[in-house]
C-alpha cells in the first residue's frame, strides 16, 4: 500500500461521508428504531473502509459497502447481547436480511424521516436543531456544542438522552399525514434556519464555534426542498437563507469592520444566489399559502431589490413587517417593524414603535432593541438619550466589529453637537 494508494482511500471515504452519511444513517436507523446503534454501526463501517480500501482499492458502490459492513456489525452485536434460543430464528432473519445484495438504486433516500424524528415534539425544543446536525450531517458534539455556546460535556449528554427518547418512545420514522404536518414541519424548518442563523452569526466564517454551519443549513434546506417540492414553507426557507448568505461578503470591509445593509456594496452581493432565492420564492407564492418563511424571504427580496432599482422601498418593506407580526410576532420582528416606520413615515413615528415595546422584558439585554432605539434618538436630536442607548448597545454586544461600528456612531453624536 502506498501512500497515494491510503490518500485516495481515505479521499473517498471522507467524499463519501459527505454526501452519503446521513443518507446511510437514516437507512440503518428507520429499520434499527436506534440512532445511536446506527451510528456506531456505520462508524465502524468507516473505519474497515479506511482500513481495507487502500489494500482492495475504493468499491464501485461505496455506499452499498458500507451499508453491508455496517449491517453486520449491527448483527454481529445483537448476537452477542441476544444468546437464548429464542432470540436465534429471529437473528438469522435479521442476518438474511442483512445480507441480501444492496445496490444504490435499492437504497432509498430516508433523510426526511429521520429529520421528522429529531424534530419530533416528545424531543426538547433545543436539542432538535443539534440532533439533525448530527444525524444527517455526522458533526460530532464537540461542534455543534461550540456553535452553541453549551460545554461539549452538556451537549453530548443531550444528544444521547435524545436519541435515547426516540428509541424508547417509539417515536416514528415518517413523515407526518397532512393533518399533522403544520406543526412537525415547522420543527424541522426551524432547526434547520437554527443552524444557518449560528452560522451567519459569523459572517467571516473564520469562527471554529460556527465554521461550515450556514453552509450546512442551506445544504439541508435545499435537501427538504428537494424532498418536499410542493411545501411552500420549505422553498420559502431556502430562499430566505440563500437572500442572506447572497450578502455575506458585504457584511465586512476589507480591514474586516461591519457594513450596514444600507451601505453594503452592492457590486460584492451574489447575483445568481440572489436569482435563484428569487425563483425559489416565486415557486413559493404560486403555492397560495403565504406564511413565515416566505414573508422574510420577501422581506429579504425587498431589500436586494435595490441593486435593480437603486432605491429601498420601505413602504412596501413596512407592509410586509405588518403581515409578519401579525403570523410570528415576536420582539425581533417588533423592532425591525419599528425602523421600517422610522424610514417609511418618521423617526418620531418608528420611536414611538419602539416604545410601545418597553414593557419587554426579553428587550432589556438584546443588544438590537439598544442599537435601533439609540440611532432613532440620534436622529431626533436627542442627544444625552441617544449616548445613554448607544453606551447599553455597546455593552450587550460580543462581536468586537459591530461593537467599533456603534462606538463610532456613539462618538458621532459628540461631533454632530459641535458642529
Amino acid at each position: 500500500m502506498t501512500g497515494q494508494e491510503s490518500d485516495t482511500a481515505r479521499a473517498a471515504a471522507e467524499a463519501t461521508a459527505r454526501q452519503s452519511y446521513g443518507k446511510l444513517v437514516a437507512y440503518l436507523a428507520a429499520r434499527m428504531r436506534d440512532v445511536a446503534g446506527a451510528e456506531d454501526a456505520l462508524a465502524d463501517a468507516f473505519a474497515a473502509a479506511l482500513e481495507r480500501w487502500p489494500q482492495t482499492g475504493v468499491p464501485g458502490k461505496p455506499e452499498a459497502w458500507l451499508l453491508a459492513v455496517a449491517r453486520r456489525r449491527r448483527v454481529d452485536a445483537i448476537r452477542r447481547r441476544l444468546t437464548s434460543e429464542a432470540s436465534r430464528d429471529h437473528l438469522r432473519l435479521i442476518a438474511e436480511e442483512m445480507e441480501a445484495r444492496m445496490t444504490d438504486e435499492d437504497l432509498p433516500d430516508e433523510r426526511l424521516r429521520l429529520m421528522f424524528a429529531c424534530a419530533h415534539p416528545a424531543i426538547e425544543a433545543g436539542v432538535r436543531a443539534p440532533l439533525i446536525l448530527q444525524t444527517i450531517l455526522g458533526f460530532d458534539a464537540a461542534t455543534i456544542a461550540s456553535a452553541f455556546l453549551v460545554s461539549p460535556a452538556t451537549m453530548g449528554q443531550r444528544l444521547v438522552r435524545a436519541k435515547a427518547r426516540i428509541r424508547e418512545t417509539g417515536i416514528p420514522f415518517r413523515v407526518p399525514e397532512r393533518a399533522e404536518l403544520g406543526e412537525r414541519l415547522d420543527a424541522v424548518l426551524e432547526a434547520i434556519y437554527a443552524a444557518f442563523a449560528e452560522g451567519w452569526s459569523d459572517p467571516a466564517g473564520t469562527e471554529t464555534r460556527s465554521r461550515n454551519l450556514a453552509t450546512e443549513g442551506i445544504w439541508l434546506g435545499r435537501l427538504v426542498a428537494s424532498l418536499m417540492p410542493d411545501e411552500p414553507e420549505a422553498l420559502g426557507l431556502l430562499a430566505l437563507m440563500l437572500f442572506a448568505e447572497a450578502r455575506r461578503a458585504a457584511r465586512r470591509n476589507a480591514v474586516g469592520d461591519y457594513v450596514p445593509l444600507a451601505e453594503q456594496e452592492l457590486v460584492l452581493w451574489d447575483g445568481a444566489m440572489i436569482d435563484e432565492a428569487e425563483t425559489l420564492l416565486r415557486r413559493a407564492a404560486a403555492k397560495g399559502v403565504v406564511a413565515r418563511y416566505q414573508l422574510e424571504a420577501a422581506l429579504q427580496s425587498a431589500h436586494t431589490a435595490r441593486r435593480l432599482t437603486g432605491r429601498t422601498d420601505w413602504i412596501a418593506i413596512k407592509h410586509l413587517y405588518d403581515a409578519l407580526s401579525v403570523i410570528a410576532g415576536s420582539p425581533v420582528v417588533s423592532i425591525n417593524r419599528a425602523v421600517a416606520i422610522a424610514e417609511a413615515d418618521s423617526a418620531a413615528a418608528g420611536l414611538s414603535a419602539l416604545d410601545e415595546l418597553g414593557g419587554d422584558k426579553r428587550l432589556a439585554d438584546y443588544q438590537p432593541y439598544w442599537a435601533a432605539r439609540a440611532g432613532l434618538l440620534a436622529r431626533l436630536g436627542k442627544t444625552p438619550e441617544a449616548a445613554a442607548a448607544y453606551d447599553r448597545a455597546i455593552g450587550l454586544e460580543r462581536d468586537p466589529a459591530v461593537r467599533r461600528f456603534l462606538q463610532e456612531r456613539r462618538a458621532g453624536l459628540g461631533r454632530a453637537e459641535k458642529a
